[in-house]
């Protein structure tokens, strides 16, 4: 089969490896769609595993199934979460998913024609897509589900103001979930397109993000936020992110700057009007089916996000126009273009 392997985001090649066959208790999926995440392109993180295939935002069919699988038959239409906690552990017990300590098995990469779905992920990471649902719509499961995790421990309700901070594709659904839960909802970006795409989408406030953010959300809205979703991992985003949350507000790092970038707290103001810092990468099994739900019902659309889609061979491709920002949000690879 054929594999898009990433050595770095200047080397992607397109490579050939034996299909595997699953054993007693795995599956072999057929890909046909796997978005190109923002984090896929952050070497810092994913340069100590390299070279591997990437690709985590996936929608396959079955096409074997091991003797002893028995949820899961060979023509069904599935997404599969790149990895699943324990869900025995205190971290899992806890509502602490993302961190637990006793996952073992992750999702091999979607840049693949084929998938060979591990043991654990067949048994508890592993979702049937709705009818109604497409392969494309099955790429926005997971980051929508990560989306809807940061929001729910920011305590985001009806009514309240929501200021996202970078309108990538994750900063966009941000738009379209805290939409759909009746928010007010504030944007900053430095890409004027993304931030039309925000207008249209939700956003009432649009603000470049070169100004002086915190004066002009304040005169726009007449308050600070009650919720700050840092999208983006430009300092000064941060730096303005903590004049923009208003008393009782979180700030969620829902992106980081790269290690070695000092952030300051101003934790002496914030001690007295309660503010929380919070930090948000991954979603747990509820988040994954609230997202479903909402994609399947049609509460939140995504079809008007995709920019691009490209065969395997043009994996690359994909990685510069999401480096580059300028005229994507989501690009999708399609391993078996023209098949299904």
């Amino acid at each position: 089969m054929k594999v898009s392997r990433w050595y770095n985001n200047a080397d992607i090649r397109l490579e050939e490896m034996p299909t595997p066959k699953p054993s007693p208790k795995e599956m072999l999926v057929k890909v046909y769609a796997c978005g190109i995440c923002g984090s896929d392109i952050v070497e810092w993180y994913r340069l100590p595993r390299a070279p591997l295939i990437q690709g985590h935002e996936v929608g396959a069919e079955v096409v074997e199934v091991g003797e002893a699988v028995k949820k899961f038959r060979k023509g069904d239409r599935v997404c599969i979460v790149p990895k699943i906690g324990c869900q025995q552990c205190d971290y899992c017990r806890n509502g602490h998913h993302p961190i637990c300590s006793n996952v073992k098995d992750r999702l091999p990469g979607g840049y693949a024609e084929y998938i060979l779905v591990p043991e654990a992920l067949v048994d508890k990471g592993t979702y049937h897509l709705p009818v109604s649902m497409t392969y494309e719509q099955a790429t926005f499961i997971e980051p929508l589900a990560c989306v809807i995790r940061a929001q729910r421990l920011a305590g985001v309700k009806k009514g309240q103001t929501v200021l996202i901070m970078g309108c990538g594709m994750s900063g966009l659904l941000h738009v379209k979930l805290a939409k759909a839960g009746g928010c007010a909802i504030a944007v900053t970006d430095v890409n004027a397109k993304r931030l039309a795409l925000a207008e249209e989408f939700g956003a009432g406030i649009i603000l470049n993000a070169d100004g002086s953010v915190p004066e002009r959300l304040v005169e726009t809205s007449g308050r600070k936020a009650d919720a700050v979703m840092i999208c983006t991992a430009a300092l000064p985003a941060i730096e303005q992110a903590w004049k923009c949350v208003d008393k009782g507000g979180a700030v969620v790092f829902f992106a980081v700057p790269a290690p070695g970038k000092q952030v300051i707290i101003p934790i002496n103001d914030f001690w007295t009007r309660e503010i929380r810092i919070l930090t948000s990468y991954y979603c747990g099994p509820e988040d994954v089916t609230a997202a479903i739900e909402m994609l399947a019902s049609g509460t939140i659309v995504v079809d008007d996000m995709i920019t691009h889609r490209l065969p395997l061979s043009e994996t690359a491709k994909g990685f510069k126009l999401v480096l580059d920002g300028q005229e994507s949000i989501k690009v999708i690879i399609q391993p078996n273009q023209g098949a299904g």
